[in-house]
């Protein structure tokens, strides 16, 4: 029987995940998603500081020439006769197919289509955009839809600049935009002249959609996203800080670099010159069913990323005590933040402080079958909630708002 085989028996359907850390070169990490103190720059200085630890990823990181094996790519933990062995999730389910994430995904997609990560930086991002499908698969990528939720566990401090600008002051010309990209090398191309910024609220969200432009604030974020790491900068100066030109073309094809009417065709112009942002984009978390009644039955559910066809993600809180089974008509990744206690088989824990290369009891990925079946979760604190973020892949059968 093969390793996969096995641990998937082992968790009942429920397979146990190790830490993904991810360094960006571009960041300053704000230090915010539990990694000890001492590791956030353990990889070195030439590959920055580790800001995002990557959750049910088979999405390989685009991190450059110094890039590592299997850097963002989620291993799985398996205990045999005492030894942990560990191999990737992503050879997982390229072995087990719908066994792991179920047949609709599987037969549509072939493989698993999402991730999610906590992105975690001291300062703000500068303002750039992802590309969709037409334009990523240029350079043999898919497109990235991407949502934000800033849970409240990890965001005792918001850093330096809580605001994230989102899309195009309407009014703005796309001659100013093109002017902005044409001036990337001269310092400060004023970018951000052109665009609003949103001040951002821990236990809310928002919608990021291909081809808009947006540069995320410096609160610690939970970002489920479409498996793909596509980007361009399209802001060259943030916090003081120079953006490298390699970035500005980032995502465009060899024979187009150079080609600003290449970049401007890759932005949604009605998109993110649509005067109604908060009201098309902003998520505020929806509950499953009405409060009361989830309360009663010992745990409350929401739905707090629900915009996009691409992913969706829920965050699940179970009350003190309480014994529940919840049930998902999807396959699923998730980790815990905060409360201890037992998730089917497994025992679950939210760890305080993480060394790099140490494994936890935090994080799971959920099988189809074990989540149509339910899994059971008991809450053994008098105190202290079990929440618990789940992600889910395309088209999720249960989101109907």
């Amino acid at each position: 029987m093969s390793l996969a085989k096995k641990a998937l028996e082992q968790g009942k359907g429920i397979l146990r995940l190790a830490p993904t850390w991810v360094p960006r070169s571009f960041c300053v990490p704000g230090r915010r998603i539990k990694l000890h103190p001492d590791d956030y720059y353990v990889l070195g200085g030439q590959r920055g500081g580790i800001d995002e630890r990557w959750l049910s990823s088979t999405t390989p990181a685009q991190n450059g020439p110094l890039t590592g094996k299997n850097e963002g790519l989620s291993p799985v933990v398996f205990n045999e006769g005492g030894k942990d062995e560990q191999f990737l999730l992503k050879d997982a389910i390229d072995e087990l197919k719908g066994e792991i994430i179920g047949d609709r995904l599987w037969n549509e997609h072939q493989s698993w289509p999402m991730y999610s990560k906590f992105f975690d930086n001291m300062g703000p991002l500068p303002h750039h955009i992802h590309h969709n499908d037409e334009h990523a698969s240029k350079i043999g990528q898919k497109g990235k839809p991407e949502a934000y939720y800033f849970p409240p566990q990890l965001n005792n401090h918001g850093g330096d600049f809580p605001y994230t600008f989102f899309g195009i002051a309407p009014g703005t010309t796309k001659a100013q935009i093109r002017e902005c990209l044409v001036n990337f090398t001269k310092g400060d191309n004023k970018l951000t002249t052109y665009s609003q910024a949103f001040k951002l609220e821990p236990g809310t969200g928002w919608d990021v959609p291909p081809g808009m432009l947006h540069a995320p604030g410096s609160m610690c974020t939970y970002e489920p996203q479409k498996a793909s790491d596509v980007f361009a900068m399209y802001q060259s100066l943030v916090n003081e800080a120079i953006i490298p030109e390699e970035l500005l073309w980032n995502g465009t094809p060899k024979d187009r670099i150079g080609d600003y009417d290449q970049l401007m065709e890759v932005i949604d112009w009605d998109l993110n010159v649509n005067p109604n942002i908060l009201e098309t984009r902003f998520m505020l978390p929806k509950p499953m069913k009405p409060q009361a009644e989830m309360e009663s039955e010992g745990y409350i559910e929401n739905w707090i990323c629900y915009r996009s066809a691409a992913f969706s993600a829920k965050e699940l809180t179970v009350l003190p005590g309480q014994t529940v089974t919840i049930r998902d008509s999807a396959c699923y990744g998730m980790i815990v933040m905060q409360g201890h206690g037992k998730f089917g088989v497994w025992d679950i824990e939210t760890p305080a402080l993480i060394r790099y290369g140490q494994l936890t009891n935090d994080e799971f990925f959920v099988t189809e079958k074990a989540a149509k079946e339910g899994v059971r979760i008991s809450n053994p604190s008098k105190t202290d909630p079990i929440v618990i973020l789940k992600h889910f892949g395309p088209e999720n059968p249960d989101l109907i708002l």
